[in-house]
């Protein structure tokens, strides 16, 4: 019996995964939706496994990977997410996630995730091996931010700028709380897990060569 931990921000999807679990024969030691709060608990609860969403409200699972990479914890974390973008497969992997499922598989693959995961080795579905192969060779033309709204390429402008949340917030009459929900949105839709991150991919696409005017 290995010991668990959950973050998603639905009720109803942690109680089914909860249920699926116990009946395995797993302990589910902890749930939450907050990323902040599930930092807290693993490092006090110590669980083996994290099962963790990318889409946590207006924040990002990205927050905990980046979390526990810079406390060097050593829970495995399986993603199990709706996301079936190629960089945030990539992403995830590279921040440190043992495993990638998405949501809609089977609970039996799950299942096989843990057991995967738990032996020190990582586990990614067929369909999930096949985005990270798109992430690897995708073409570098494509560009990330054109699925953004004008404000949020906005936001993004300011922030690889330099600027603070609470500077954005005063030249656009939000209030930093806003601009942090808006910072947490917009590196998880990129699928980047810090500033530094978002820079170099702004960088790459000349978006400040475009929008800095």
């Amino acid at each position: 019996m290995s010991r668990l931990y959950l973050v998603d921000d639905h009720l109803m999807v942690r109680e089914g995964l909860r249920a699926v679990l116990q009946m395995a024969g797993h302990e589910v030691v902890g749930e939450t939706a907050d990323p902040t709060v599930a930092v807290a608990d693993i490092l006090r609860l110590m669980p083996e496994v994290l099962l963790l969403d990318l889409s946590l409200g207006g924040r990002s699972g990205f927050e905990v990977l980046a979390d526990l990479q810079r406390r060097s914890l050593s829970v495995r974390t399986v993603m199990l997410t709706m996301s079936a973008q190629p960089q945030h497969v990539a992403e995830s992997l590279r921040m440190g996630a043992a495993g990638y499922v998405l949501k809609g598989a089977p609970s039996s693959e799950v299942l096989r995730a843990i057991e995967v995961v738990l032996q020190g080795r990582r586990y990614l579905g067929q369909e999930v091996a096949d985005l990270a192969v798109q992430a690897l060779t995708a073409d570098t033309d494509v560009d990330p931010f054109a699925a953004l709204s004008p404000r949020e390429r906005q936001i993004v402008v300011m922030v690889v700028t330099g600027l603070s949340s609470a500077a954005i917030g005063r030249e656009l009459h939000l209030s930093p709380k806003t601009v942090d929900t808006y910072r947490s949105r917009l590196m998880g839709k990129l699928g980047t897990s810090n500033v530094t991150a978002l820079v170099r991919l702004a960088m790459r696409h000349q978006l400040l060569g475009t929008d800095a005017q």
